[in-house]
């Protein structure tokens, strides 16, 4: 388990192979309620989250994501969808086109970070058929799924090389 944010940032890897054991009920909520403090635009939190244990929801969900077969090899998927209108009925279009997608953003990012310290295996699966994600899991319309999050255990964690990032030097410009 990694000991600071900062560990977490620097160890996290997207994880596409799982053994078969468990995540508990009790780390399952811990991760939702690492999203649900993410930062929101007028803290509207326009998140809903779908925790999938079951095995043939899980294979339907890994069809529906062109067939990404390690969402049904995880013993656990969570899918995180963004509510349009709560952004809306403050930021109007904006909201509902940019702020809930960002904020959704943001709570993803709280899950992985999260689930690397308390040493779970994630991945950020935003290739997926949105309409057919939304018939697996009966989402009401108001709901976009935004991204589906394998989470499981893995022998390879701590033991892959860190993915090349481009140079400080790319990706900045100062303005003075």
């Amino acid at each position: 388990m990694t000991k600071s944010v900062i560990d977490a940032i620097w160890h996290r890897r997207s994880i596409r192979e799982f053994t078969e054991e468990p995540v508990s009920d009790s780390v399952l909520t811990r991760l939702i309620e690492a999203a649900c403090h993410a930062p929101s635009a007028g803290n509207r939190q326009p998140w809903f989250f779908y925790v999938v244990k079951d095995g043939k929801t899980r294979r339907e969900l890994a069809r529906a994501a062109f067939g990404q077969s390690f969402l049904e090899k995880a013993p656990v998927n969570i899918v995180v969808c963004a509510e349009p209108e709560r952004s809306a009925t403050r930021y109007g279009k904006r909201g509902a086109e940019l702020y809930c997608l960002q904020d959704t953003a943001a709570a993803v990012q709280n899950i992985l970070l999260c689930a690397t310290g308390q040493g779970l295996g994630t991945c950020w699966v935003g290739a997926f058929d949105e309409e057919a994600v939304s018939e697996v899991l009966d989402i009401p319309l108001g709901r976009r799924p935004v991204a589906v999050i394998p989470v499981g255990y893995s022998e390879s964690i701590g033991r892959s090389e860190p993915p090349t990032r481009r140079t400080l030097d790319e990706v900045i410009r100062i303005v003075d």
